[in-house]
C-alpha cells in the first residue's frame, strides 16, 4: 500500500505519478539517471543530486543534498504556510497533507507536489466538569464583519499565497452579491472592529489607545490565515463566485 504521492512537475497525469510505500524514498535530481535519482527536473541550476523524499506511514521526509541552496516546502492550502530545508539537511519532516516542494534555479522557481496520507485526528470531546474553555477567537460567522474578514481572505485562500490584499473598492465589490447595501464606510468600519475584536488594537474609547496600527489588513489576514480562522471552505459565504475545485478534491481523484 502506498503512502505518498510524488506529481512530476508540469505532469500530473495518473501515470506519471510515483507512488512510495513507508520506508521506501525516491531520489531527485538533473536526470533521472545516475545518483538512483528517478524523478527528473530537467534544468542545468538543478544539481545532479538534488535531494530525496521519503515516505512514512503519516507524513514524510525531505533530505536536501546541495551545497548551497535552501529549498522550500509550502502549504499551498495553507496561504502562505511553508518550511525551509537548509542544505545538506537529511530527513526534514514535514506535516503537510498537500505540499510543494519549490526548488530555486538561475532566477526560475521550479517545482514538484507531494501528496501524504490524510491527517488522522483524535476526539476533541471532554466529560470533565468544570467551566468552559473561553474560545480564543470569538468570531460570529453569520455577522457582516466575518464576510470583511472572508473577502479579505480570499485571494490568499484560493492558491494565491503572495496575492496583494484587495483594496476597499474591491472588497465592496466581492461582497456585494451577500451585502447589496455595502459601503466604503461599513467595510472600514468592519475592518477596525476586526481590528479591535481580535486584539491587534487597543478600543478607542480605552484610556491609552496604543500606538497606531499600520497595515492592518495585512495583520488581519495574517492572523486568521495562521489560526484558521478562516478556511477555503467558509468563502461560501461570500457568494457569487463558483469555487474552485480543492486541492483534496485532485488528490482523491488521483487515488
Amino acid at each position: 500500500m502506498f503512502s505518498i504521492i510524488v506529481v512530476p512537475p508540469g505532469n500530473d497525469a495518473p501515470e506519471a505519478q510515483l507512488r512510495l510505500a513507508p520506508g521506501e524514498s525516491l531520489g531527485f535530481g538533473r536526470t533521472a539517471d545516475g545518483a538512483g535519482n528517478r524523478l527528473a527536473i530537467p534544468h542545468p541550476g538543478v544539481s545532479r543530486n538534488a535531494g530525496t523524499v521519503t515516505a512514512s506511514a503519516t507524513f514524510w521526509t525531505l533530505s536536501n543534498l546541495s551545497t548551497g541552496q535552501t529549498y522550500v516546502v509550502e502549504n499551498p492550502e495553507g496561504a502562505g504556510e511553508h518550511i525551509k530545508v537548509a542544505p545538506g539537511r537529511a530527513e526534514a519532516p514535514v506535516p503537510f497533507e498537500f505540499a510543494r516542494v519549490v526548488l530555486p534555479a538561475e532566477g526560475e522557481l521550479l517545482t514538484f507536489d507531494v501528496w501524504a496520507p490524510r491527517h488522522d485526528y483524535v476526539s476533541c470531546g471532554s466529560d470533565h466538569p468544570g467551566a468552559v474553555t473561553a474560545p480564543a477567537f470569538p468570531l460570529d460567522r453569520s455577522k457582516r464583519y466575518f464576510l470583511v474578514l472572508a473577502a479579505l481572505c480570499e485571494p490568499r485562500l484560493r492558491g494565491e499565497p503572495y496575492a496583494v490584499l484587495p483594496t476597499t473598492e474591491q472588497l465592496m465589490d466581492r461582497l456585494r452579491p451577500a451585502w447589496p447595501t455595502v459601503g466604503r464606510s461599513a467595510v472600514q468600519w468592519n475592518i477596525d472592529y476586526l481590528a479591535v475584536k481580535l486584539r491587534l488594537k487597543q478600543p478607542p474609547e480605552s484610556a491609552d489607545g496604543g500606538p497606531r496600527l499600520n497595515g492592518k489588513k495585512e495583520s488581519l489576514v495574517s492572523l486568521a490565515l495562521r489560526f484558521d480562522l478562516v478556511r477555503e471552505s467558509d468563502l461560501g459565504v461570500l457568494g457569487g463566485r463558483r469555487e474552485r475545485q480543492g486541492l483534496n478534491g485532485q488528490r482523491e481523484a488521483a487515488r
